[in-house]
């Protein structure tokens, strides 16, 4: 069992961001622990939505968590709400990688080729830092184009391109990337790039070459949340021993069938029940 510890946002009205990645890490066999960067009532896609941001809850729990001693396996950072808090998960994230922790970075700044509205370049050049500490980064393409300065195409890239763009990654600093909802010589795929070095955090299977390509077959179903689902299936068979390419894999299929198990649902805006449907872990 490993302690993990979610910098995320908490949304009221939906299955996503914290409130999916929770049960599921928990399911898996871990301790999953909370600092939560917003509360937020609803995904942003009604239209109308409050959002709370808690930078200064978060200035006053660190200092209160070292005072007590506490301490992760392994931090995995989510969506951030402004330059500062950004800085100060960035700063947090340094100090835990230095002590040994694991660190996994979502840098969600956007999707569609364009950053979410209120993401500024700004906040592009402090994601490079949490990039920077960390030893596994999971972006999706658009995400992938900002932090390297690629431009992004709608047809996507070649196979050569994706490894220049992995490569990229791995310069700014981390260990090893990941590069969700790509398209490489027309096929979806997830493509990622392991350590050259062995990592204490997980197994990377390193005789398998550096780079590897999953395919998969897109369902034309958009729910909320589902990324947030990959990277709590990742991380927790990450943790559990499971090398990297199958752990990536798993979560691929996990999000697959979760997709097609609730394609009936009619407001996708809520994301996936997934207490409803922890057996497909």
């Amino acid at each position: 069992m490993k302690q993990i510890l979610l910098i995320n946002d908490v949304v009221g009205y939906s299955h996503v961001g914290m409130v999916a990645m929770l049960p599921i890490l928990t399911y898996l066999g871990h301790s999953a622990y909370n600092l939560p960067t917003a509360l937020v009532s609803n995904t942003l896609d009604y239209g109308r939505f409050n959002v709370l941001e808690t930078t200064d809850y978060m200035r006053g729990t660190i200092p209160v968590w070292r005072e007590l001693g506490f301490r992760f396996d392994a931090v995995c950072t989510g969506l951030m709400f402004s330059e500062n808090q950004a800085r100060l998960v960035a700063d947090y994230c340094s100090q835990l990688h230095e002590e040994g922790t694991t660190i996994f970075v979502d840098p969600i700044m956007g999707d569609g080729g364009r950053l979410y509205n209120g993401i500024t370049e700004r906040h592009v050049g402090l994601m490079r830092e949490m990039v920077s500490v960390a030893d596994l980064i999971f972006p999706n393409y658009t995400e992938a184009c900002f932090l390297t300065d690629m431009p992004y195409r709608k047809e996507g890239m070649t196979w050569q391109e994706a490894q220049t763009m992995l490569d990229r990654l791995t310069a700014i600093g981390t260990k090893s990337a990941i590069i969700t909802s790509a398209c490489v010589e027309g096929k979806n795929c997830v493509v990622g790039r392991r350590s050259e070095q062995p990592l204490a955090g997980f197994a990377q299977h390193l005789d398998e070459g550096l780079y590897f390509r999953l395919d998969y077959e897109e369902i034309p179903v958009a729910f909320h949340g589902t990324g947030d689902i990959f990277s709590a299936v990742l991380i927790g068979h990450l943790l559990s021993g499971e090398p990297l390419k199958a752990s990536t894999q798993t979560a691929m299929t996990v999000v697959s069938q979760l997709i097609d198990r609730n394609k009936s649902l009619p407001d996708k805006c809520r994301g996936i029940p997934i207490e409803q449907c922890l057996d497909l872990l």
